[in-house]
């Protein structure tokens, strides 16, 4: 088993980096002799796990020193007596060493209580991200090799990581965009938190696919030869929702029948222009639901997501969002921040760290981090602040600006670093001016007005543009 996963390791290294196999070739013969005589509860080899999460890591492209932390994650932790950071930084460089400390575990510091250790692990986790984006990264995968054999768990452990999995790595992992890692992690943090009721959207899954199958097959063939007609290139797929996704969807809306998105067809074309021009096509084809469209093209979500979304009446009257971007949007889509191991092999590390800093829900990590020295209360503003349900709105300029649901004006000026102490402050939300204390919906526009420009805050706004 552990020589067909090392096999399988190699070859995916071997289509994209031939000149780092010899460096993780070294990796692997010191993480099999840390961990020699160590065992999993299956009864397989130790290695055999950071081999797993290496290879899942591999499938994303990351670089060498990215893989070579992985097959070393856990030596600081179960080889302690046989390693360390410096000789780990002697051995490979100081860069491996800093990704294998980053996600170390950190149980065997000496905490009063169970509840302070994984406070503080969890800290460790999210404050990661601050120093390294590719920590987090190496995280997700183990916690979704973890996942992928957690049958030989008890069911206690099997619900606490499960809950865990759920409230804390599936949020990282759509943060950052990886939404291929993410909708495997919740399908099967749900299989063993509600077993009989994801049984259930299983079978309503495959009926799905079994009846809509042939309809999204007609409907991508004909999208793919009107656009070949004229002269775009394009791919399409179809996609199902997940089972997880299937079960929010439920929750808001029983009568799973009617909802809209829980089949799209995805065109990737070559070009911005063309988006658009697809976009018209598939409409001469498809009737479009005036009120289902977005654009998140010009406005791209808050982890840089990027597509335009239309829902249109398919074959058979059949309700069919479908999705356009460009083929570099849908790889980055796909597999996030984790994309740039495809475009920039040479400088993921440094633009990857780059644009995390653009996100949103980095700024607001960083904010709390320096505010909150307590563990506890860190990760207690972490989950009201970032992991809670979001609300999605407009500012002056048309960008998006994400918000923890249930905020209100004034968090939205302290979000946006107005600072009343100088400024008299108000804002006009769709048109109306509102008091601070007004909850922010979805979708709503907001534009602040200072004493610079303010008049009569009393009355109804004038239309806005």
């Amino acid at each position: 088993m552990e020589n067909i996963l090392y096999s399988n390791l190699i070859n995916l290294i071997k289509n994209y980096d031939k000149e780092a196999i010899e460096t993780i070739e070294r990796a692997y013969k010191y993480a099999s002799y840390l961990h020699y005589g160590q065992y999993r509860q299956s009864g397989e080899a130790y290695i055999t796990h950071p081999l797993n999460v290496a290879i899942i890591l591999a499938s994303y492209h990351a670089d060498r020193d990215t893989i070579c932390a992985a097959l070393l994650h856990d030596v600081l932790e179960d080889a302690s007596d046989k390693t360390n950071k410096q000789e780990i930084s002697k051995i490979f460089n100081e860069n491996v060493a800093n990704l294998v400390d980053g996600v170390t575990k950190i149980n065997k510091l000496n905490f009063s209580t169970r509840k302070e250790e994984t406070a503080a692990n969890t800290r460790k986790i999210t404050i990661g991200l601050t120093n390294d984006v590719r920590i987090i990264i190496i995280k997700l995968a183990d916690r979704l090799h973890n996942m992928r054999t957690l049958e030989f768990k008890s069911e206690f452990k099997q619900k606490e990581n499960a809950i865990e999995t759920l409230e804390l790595f599936v949020p990282f992992a759509k943060f950052l965009g990886i939404y291929q890692m993410k909708n495997e992690l919740e399908d099967l943090s749900f299989k063993y938190l509600d077993k009989d009721e994801y049984m259930e959207l299983e079978l309503i899954r495959n009926k799905l696919i079994e009846t809509e199958e042939p309809i999204l097959i007609q409907m991508r063939n004909t999208i793919i030869n009107t656009l070949k007609e004229y002269n775009i290139d394009n791919n399409a797929n179809y996609r199902i929702k997940n089972i997880y996704g299937l079960h929010k969807r439920k929750l808001k809306q029983p009568n799973i029948d009617t909802i809209h998105d829980l089949i799209s067809i995805k065109v990737a074309v070559d070009t911005i222009p063309n988006c658009y021009y697809a976009l018209g096509l598939i409409h001469s084809k498809y009737k479009p639901i005036n009120n289902k469209f977005k654009d998140y093209i010009c406005n791209p979500k808050t982890n840089d997501y990027r597509s335009l979304h239309t829902t249109v009446y398919g074959p058979n009257d059949h309700l069919i969002q479908t999705q356009i971007r460009t083929q570099h949007m849908d790889n980055k889509n796909r597999y996030g921040i984790t994309n740039y191991w495809n475009t920039n092999p040479k400088n993921a590390s440094v633009i990857m760290q780059h644009k995390l800093k653009k996100y949103q829900f980095y700024d607001s990590l960083v904010k709390i981090d320096k505010s909150f020295s307590d563990n506890a209360e860190f990760i207690k503003e972490v989950k009201n602040k970032l992991f809670n349900e979001k609300v999605y709105i407009y500012n002056s300029l048309g960008e998006i600006i994400e918000m923890p649901k249930g905020s209100t004006l004034d968090d939205y000026f302290q979000k946006t670093l107005f600072k009343k102490d100088n400024y008299d402050i108000t804002a006009i939300v769709n048109n109306d001016f509102v008091e601070p204390n007004y909850i922010l919906k979805n979708k709503d526009r907001v534009r602040i007005l200072t004493n610079y420009n303010i008049k009569k805050p009393n009355q109804k706004a004038k239309k806005l543009s």
